[in-house]
């Protein structure tokens, strides 16, 4: 099997490639320039196509001859869902037989455009007569790997939104993995899928967590919204990011069941505790008690 890629070199989506080549999956990445090529083979891929999901014009030759086709979008992009919709289009043009979605839990929250963004890509999957799977991810762990190096020297957990929201979360390997079986396989055919690990910690209990693991206190802290936004220059991925954080700050994010990605793995999900052991094996571990 030949499946195009999208998001072969990323931080987090780029866990899909290898899940991908393991299960005999000829991938090509869909890559920006010459550079990301370098990336994207060095990862497992077989081939590389350049292109730009903000040039639907580039998009028919990255699917021809594929049979299938993995689309993640760019987030906080403005044009996101018109980057899925095009994607969507040139591979049923193309005659692709399966699409696999990485999007969001909860598309419906009206309040985040970065969700609600991912249901044009989703009616436009639903509609277009290919075997689809959308995976509705929670957030994503990885989102603390930036932070540990704070939580160790430190001894704080820094969030920007307060200690008291709650949140449910996915290791995106799992999500991976889950794409990857989609992929390969006819069990999540035409399936649309919430993926979560269990509970639904808030910023003291998730603290708490890391000081387990590290054997030490760790203090949830709350740092300011603005300041963290600031990673983003002005525009709108910065404004979709403040947004974003706003509504975390007065509803977190609600989720947590694992019943479905526990299915479709086979097995547990991936805890907190357990990526969170993982990042004390590959940190410093030698700061203030």
């Amino acid at each position: 099997m030949k499946a195009l890629m999208v998001g072969a070199t990323g931080r987090n989506a780029g866990a899909v490639l290898p899940e991908l080549v393991a299960r005999g999956v000829t991938a090509r990445a869909l890559v920006r320039d010459a550079a990301r090529a370098d990336v994207a083979l060095r990862r497992g891929a077989a081939e590389t196509v350049v292109g730009d999901l903000a040039d639907p014009d580039s998009l028919p030759p990255a699917v021809d001859g594929v049979d299938g086709v993995f689309h993640i979008g760019p987030a906080f992009a403005p044009d996101e869902a018109a980057m899925g919709v095009a994607m969507v289009e040139a591979a049923r043009t193309a005659g692709v037989r399966k699409f696999v979605f990485s999007g969001v839990i909860h598309p419906s929250i009206s309040a985040l455009g970065n969700h609600t963004t991912k249901l044009a890509v989703e009616e436009a999957l639903y509609d277009s007569g290919m075997d689809f799977t959308v995976l509705q991810p929670a957030r994503f762990m990885q989102n603390w790997a930036p932070a540990w190096r704070e939580v160790v020297e430190r001894g704080r957990l820094p969030m920007p939104y307060p200690v008291t929201a709650r949140f449910c979360w996915v290791d995106y390997r799992d999500v991976a993995e889950a794409a990857a079986l989609a992929m390969t396989g006819d069990e999540l055919r035409n399936g649309t899928f919430e993926l979560c690990a269990p509970g639904m910690p808030d910023g003291r209990e998730t603290a708490a967590v890391a000081g387990e693991v590290l054997d030490r206190h760790i203090e949830a802290e709350q740092v300011s919204a603005t300041r963290f936004a600031a990673q983003l220059p002005a525009g709108p991925e910065h404004d979709g990011l403040v947004r974003m954080l706003t509504h975390y700050a007065g509803h977190g994010l609600a989720g947590g069941n694992p019943l479905v990605l526990r299915a479709v793995l086979g097995r547990e999900p991936r805890s907190l505790r357990q990526y969170f052991s993982e990042l004390s094996r590959h940190a410093p571990s030698d700061g203030p008690r």
